[in-house]
């Protein structure tokens, strides 16, 4: 599982053979520019859900629910969760909690509506947490997870994310689940992984922060600012566009055209 948030990042999740893909809140941050996940609002998520759906032709798409957008009542998470579907073209939407959004879980999955569950850190709740901190690292933390995961395995989710959470905690927690789980900073003994996509392909210049957990596969940033320093060179220097960037035309014609060009200016004005 990977997130993509446009049209073009979609496309090349899927022609890469990605089994599902997450139109995450992440974007706020690494495409938005915002502070935290718990800025951007449904219709901006509405907007990206769009744009991905239209590349994708393999994958399973999932669409987080926002910040704001579900917790009021389970009859507004339905709502939320149904324009997802509707007008987001996914197939699934996925909530952050556990125990304390398995009836609103309920909900939805009763709805007719697939449900991916989140839970461990909690990015739209991390400023209740303390911040962005790893979650399961004590007895009664790890058993809070577990008892957190079942609570919405029982409430129909399909799977669940566990990000932040010790490798071990998260391997017998996958273990002790019959629905699957996707590791984000949870080591490998989880059924599947996620990770944002913009972090793992280099987007962003060398100093930014990226979680422990970010494996980096590619320096998009340097690429993209040789080529774009190349052609402000080139453009500046008379090289760009060259004689195979432009469309042809017809000497007679052009000379034509210059012909009639030549004759309206001498034509003078009549008052």
């Amino acid at each position: 599982m990977i997130t993509a948030y446009d049209f073009p990042s979609a496309h090349v999740a899927d022609h890469a053979g990605m089994d599902m893909i997450l139109v995450g809140d992440s974007l706020a941050m690494v495409s938005l520019g915002m502070s935290d996940t718990s800025e951007i609002l449904l219709e901006e998520m509405l907007v990206a859900c769009r744009a991905v759906g239209r590349a994708v032709t393999g994958a399973f798409v999932v669409g987080d629910l926002p910040m704001g957008s579900y917790e009021v009542s389970p009859a507004q998470a339905v709502e939320s969760s149904v324009k997802v579907i509707k007008q987001g073209r996914v197939q699934a939407v996925k909530l952050e909690g556990g125990r304390v959004m398995a009836g609103t879980i309920r909900r939805i999955v009763d709805a007719g509506i697939p449900v991916l569950a989140h839970v461990g850190l909690t990015p739209q709740k991390q400023h209740s947490l303390g911040g962005f901190r790893v979650q399961g690292k004590s007895t009664a933390s790890a058993l809070a997870l577990l008892e957190d995961a079942l609570a919405v395995q029982e409430a129909g989710a399909f799977g669940v994310v566990l990000e932040a959470v010790p490798a071990e905690v998260a391997e017998l927690v996958t273990q002790r689940l019959r629905i699957p789980t996707i590791g984000i900073g949870a080591g490998s003994g989880c059924s599947g992984q996620v990770i944002v996509q913009t972090d793992m392909l280099g987007n962003f210049p060398p100093g930014r922060y990226l979680p422990k957990f970010v494996k980096r596969y590619g320096d998009v940033w340097s690429e993209s600012l040789r080529a774009i320093t190349q052609y402000g060179d080139e453009v500046k220097a008379g090289q760009y566009p060259a004689r195979e960037h432009t469309y042809p035309m017809k000497q007679e014609e052009f000379e034509d055209f210059k012909r009639t060009v030549e004759e309206v200016e001498k034509t003078p004005l009549v008052e």
